[in-house]
């Protein structure tokens, strides 16, 4: 069995001195690791009646699309403000200094919904706790939520309130 770890870079001191970056993409350019990227989310989730899987910008989109044709289910994108065409809904979150935000197109999700949320990666947590913060204000059914690589050492998944399945934890 590969151990698809390997397949995953260490960027030290990027995008700024003092932080390592995981590089993704030589598992998304590997076949296999893409494909078991994608089982690996997908699987804790079979059977779940997942109407919609929610995929947050931008990497998120590439696990999430997969993820919802393997689960039979639609695709729904969570991006940045401003890059929705139509009428969106915010979920506002703080940021180590500042805030930034989260947007979805309004009818894009609806209550009753059960969604999953997925990302490339839990870091901090703010962007999946205030994703899932907006989920639940339209009354969808937050299922879970899924990251191929957790950042442990940076506790965020103790700001995510519903089932977290990571992947790969650092």
């Amino acid at each position: 069995m590969m151990d698809y770890r390997q397949l995953i870079r260490d960027v030290p001191d990027w995008p700024e001195p003092g932080v390592t970056f995981k590089d993704i993409t030589p598992l998304l350019a590997s076949p296999q690791g893409l494909a078991w990227a994608v089982d690996q989310l997908y699987e804790p989730f079979v059977g779940k009646g997942i109407d919609q899987v929610i995929g947050i910008e931008s990497r998120g989109f590439i696990f999430a699309v997969g993820v919802a044709r393997a689960l039979g289910a639609g695709f729904v994108p969570v991006r940045k403000p401003g890059k929705l065409p139509r009428m969106t809904i915010r979920r506002e979150y703080q940021l180590e200094y500042g805030t930034d935000a989260v947007e979805m197109h309004a009818d894009a999700v609806t209550e009753g919904h059960r969604v999953l949320v997925i990302d490339d990666v839990l870091a901090t947590g703010g962007t999946m706790a205030a994703t899932c913060e907006l989920l639940a204000e339209t009354g969808a059914e937050v299922i879970g939520a899924a990251v191929l690589i957790e950042l442990g050492f940076l506790e965020g998944a103790t700001r995510v309130e519903v089932p977290l399945h990571s992947v790969l934890v650092y």
